[in-house]
């Protein structure tokens, strides 16, 4: 497990360690810095060897109308997210090419590095990457045993996202209101399809972008979706009166 700042990191490696009985080894490592990559590279091979699983979870947003953006704004996020995973997932891969090894590759990503959205749109874009990069990457390297997946979540409610894109929790409400499942993920549910995809069990799966939103998106995208707002009693006079309609039946 790697993370820029070592006193976060360490913590949860002693928390995932404590709740599961595995020991976890928390390397510091800046995504941004190629350099930096293939000394934590290094350090975990010296730990225990090539990884045979490689989730790539670097995350950078922000909320802001897409004029007020500076270049800088714009390189902090797409250095993190895009960057970040493209120096990892090429300095492992390389090392396991080299070795003759396979591994399984797993980037999670958003739902909206599909539909593209307002207000976040160097996240949008750095994640639809990241997503571009795994599929060709399956193309590319699945002749070595190397499998790429992605998952997009939906809306999940973890703390530090919270915090930051709705601090005061006044959009969490409408978020469920779209939502068909009628509520918001969990990081468990993530954890299980994770876990899934980088088994075994999924040997035959590469190339997938597996969209995990409790129905979210598909509910956003059909036009008439809204109609579900209507009530019964709404639903018998709108019968009616198209029954009332000459021609109809």
């Amino acid at each position: 497990m790697y993370f820029r700042k070592l006193d976060v990191l360490q913590k949860t490696a002693e928390e995932i360690t404590t709740q599961t009985g595995n020991k976890v080894q928390a390397i510091q490592c800046d995504v941004r810095d190629p350099q930096a990559v293939a000394a934590c590279v290094d350090q975990l091979v010296e730990l225990a060897g090539l990884p045979d699983v490689i989730i790539n979870n670097a995350a950078g947003n922000f909320v802001s109308p897409s004029e007020r953006l500076s270049a800088n704004a714009w390189r902090t996020i797409t250095d993190i997210v895009l960057n970040g995973t493209a120096y990892v997932t090429l300095e492992v891969g390389k090392r396991l090419i080299q070795e003759g090894k396979g591994a399984a590759f797993l980037a999670i990503t958003t739902i909206y590095a599909e539909s593209g959205s307002g207000f976040v749109v160097p996240s949008a874009a750095a994640k639809s990457g990241v997503e571009t990069l795994c599929k060709s990457l399956a193309a590319e390297w699945g002749r070595y045993g190397m499998r790429f997946n992605v998952i997009q979540p939906g809306p999940i409610k973890t703390k530090g996202a919270f915090s930051r894109l709705d601090p005061t929790g006044q959009f969490e409400k409408s978020m469920i209101g779209r939502i068909p499942a009628g509520r918001l993920g969990t990081p468990g549910e993530i954890a299980n399809l994770a876990a899934y995809l980088v088994s075994d069990y999924a040997s035959w799966v590469s190339g997938a972008v597996i969209r995990m939103d409790g129905g979210e998106y598909v509910s956003m995208a059909g036009e008439f979706n809204e109609l579900r707002k209507v009530t019964p009693e709404q639903w018998a006079v709108m019968e009616a009166m198209i029954r009332g309609t000459k021609g109809s039946s």
